[in-house]
């Protein structure tokens, strides 16, 4: 009787939780936070690509303060918080300025069922940023530095007997005040920069683990052999544990492969269906952890069978290539803000939404600029078939110009702490990504935003993966390394270098603005590279563009990306607007232009 009251009155104080929440402050919203559900949000499993059946959702709302940096945890919390929403945002509940000088806490309490009793309790964290310190029942259990990465703790040795077990969680985030990779937040927003983002972004979540179980999977195709490569890390594997991989077409078991664990299993996929933006075929996959004939885990994930390269063509202009054919690569830049959510979409729904209209569009690629997504971003790409330039997130001193030309003189030069942690927040990224198909190209730099050791760090990235290409520099100042040489022009397109020994692209141009009343984050200061009134002005010129890019292929350019997928903040130059309520061009011509673009190198 007592426990049925119990869960009675927690229900009650749940419900009033959630009645007291409501998004803060008055700017514009997408449809999706309007009838987003407070107690469900973003209940999807998180890591598609490395999939298990059981794990707990920890999104909702927790307690949160924020205080003077190096103070101790806050006896009283000073209200609530959704999470995963940044503390900036709207739907937060918060939207607060946190800066430098302090620091952000979160607190909530959990219960672990009882049926995974026997298990291994992992403490999984999508992404915080920047610097996250950790506290199950007082006890700290670890850091991480990193704002676009996952982590994890193992807290099964400090659970307590009790029902409610206790998380804390601190954050610390300088933004533009030091070297971390931080992407275009600042602390004064203006122009081309947006509002700074702190805290937890992506969902917080607990699975259950044997002590013997899988840690990660790579993924590298290759289709001139026919043959996947499947390297598969595990924790608390011995000697003689076995790791099995089983790949399915549907339902059809397709091929295998064993292998003693830590060693990589080559699996050969006879008459391969191969992945392309106009037939993303992905193939299903099973992967156990055997341990003296008992499956201790087991996972579910996929791969394509893709390959990204570049060649000289008949013409002696050296292309880039997909599955070994000449392919124009074509998109936007694609910022991944959200007027409410900031870095985080406010549904799953919402984060598909600008992927599939970038394929409406008639586009066969998404430069993501200076940000990393959820893992489920890239799995919506992975399905829709949509190719995906990657790049790292500037952060430390910017713009450091040299010339537009090739130069050979001193390069930027950070600090040890500063280069230490762009190559382990890089190769992190890397990791995380490396299995998804949709990711074609690594691109260490943006313009001349923090660029250092250009070709130290393009060719690390190159040997580190060389399943695919590598943009050195999009814009930046150039150097004769990696896959291709960047070239960026606004408003219109521009071939102001040539390279005939790598492919010369386009890597941004256009920005052409409209601001449309009702749907606009500032009343005023809205920005583009040229503005027009109306939308058929907008089309008109983006299609003037657009003929300009099919001459110019012609001449050398082997992909292109325009600016860009949506209006943010003060920028109006996107095809939708922030709210994502309005397309500003005319589908119907965009799609029809950028279908001859992307079309352009097909035999």
């Amino acid at each position: 009787m007592k426990k049925t009251i119990f869960i009675v009155l927690l229900g009650i104080c749940m419900l009033q939780s959630f009645g007291q929440w409501k998004a803060a402050g008055d700017k514009i919203k997408t449809a999706w936070a309007e009838k987003m559900e407070v107690k469900n949000v973003l209940p999807e499993y998180p890591r598609p690509i490395m999939e298990r059946a059981e794990w707990m959702n920890l999104n909702g709302l927790w307690e949160y303060s924020i205080l003077k940096t190096g103070l101790a945890e806050p006896k009283t919390f000073e209200g609530q918080i959704l999470v995963p929403f940044p503390v900036e945002s709207s739907l937060s509940g918060v939207m607060k300025t946190v800066g430098g000088e302090n620091e952000v806490w979160y607190k909530r309490a959990f219960e672990v069922p009882a049926k995974w009793k026997g298990k291994n309790i992992l403490l999984q964290f999508g992404a915080v940023d920047w610097k996250a310190d950790v506290w199950v029942n007082d006890i700290k259990i670890g850091s991480h530095t990193g704002g676009y990465t996952p982590f994890s703790f193992d807290i099964t040795p400090f659970l307590t007997k009790n029902t409610n077990q206790k998380l804390v969680v601190r954050v610390w985030d300088g933004t533009d005040k030091g070297f971390q990779p931080r992407g275009k937040q600042v602390s004064n927003p203006n122009s081309i920069w947006y509002t700074a983002v702190t805290g937890i972004w992506q969902t917080v979540w607990l699975e259950p683990v044997a002590a013997k179980h899988i840690e990660n999977i790579q993924t590298v195709p290759n289709i001139d052999k026919g043959q996947v490569a499947v390297s598969v890390d595990t924790d608390g594997a011995a000697y003689g544990d076995v790791v099995e991989v089983k790949l399915f077409d549907g339902a059809k078991e397709m091929a295998s492969g064993k292998a003693t664990s830590g060693e990589k299993i080559e699996i050969n996929v006879p008459e391969a269906k191969l992945w392309s933006p106009e037939s993303p075929f992905l193939y299903t996959m099973k992967v156990s952890l055997i341990s003296n004939g008992v499956v201790t885990d087991q996972v579910d994930s996929y791969l394509a069978m893709r390959k990204i390269s570049v060649k000289r063509d008949q013409n002696g202009i050296m292309r880039l290539e997909l599955n070994n054919k000449p392919y124009f690569q074509f998109g936007p830049l694609d910022q991944g803000w959200w007027p409410d959510g900031l870095y985080t979409a406010p549904t799953d729904e919402a984060l598909k939404y600008d992927i599939q209209k970038t394929k409406d569009f008639g586009f066969n690629m998404i430069r993501k600029h200076v940000k990393v997504e959820p893992a489920r971003w890239y799995t919506h790409c992975d399905r829709l078939g949509i190719l995906v330039w990657q790049d790292m997130p500037s952060g430390d001193r910017s713009p450091q110009w040299q010339s537009r030309n090739y130069f050979n003189g001193n390069e930027f030069k950070r600090s040890l702490e500063s280069e230490t942690n762009y190559r382990k927040e890089w190769k992190e990224i890397i990791d995380l990504l490396y299995s998804n198909p949709c990711v074609v190209t690594w691109v260490p730099f943006n313009e001349a935003w923090g660029q250092f050791k250009t070709s130290e760090i393009a060719e690390w990235t190159k040997t580190y993966d060389p399943s695919r290409l590598v943009n050195p520099a999009s814009g930046g100042n150039h150097y004769p390394t990696g896959d291709m040489l960047d070239l960026h022009n606004y408003p219109g397109p521009e071939m102001y270098l040539y390279d005939g020994q790598r492919p010369t692209v386009l890597g941004e141009y256009g920005g052409i603005g409209l601001a449309l009343e009702g749907h606009l984050w500032n009343a005023d200061k809205n920005w583009g590279y040229v503005q027009f009134k109306n939308s058929k002005d907008v089309t008109d010129e983006y299609v003037k563009f657009a003929e300009s890019i099919l001459k110019l292929v012609k001449a050398g350019f082997s992909a292109g990306v325009y600016t860009q997928t949506t209006d943010v903040e003060g920028e109006v130059n996107g095809f939708l607007t922030y709210d994502r309520k309005v397309v500003k061009m005319d589908e119907k011509c965009v799609r029809e232009i950028n279908q001859k673009i992307c079309n352009s190198l097909k035999e």
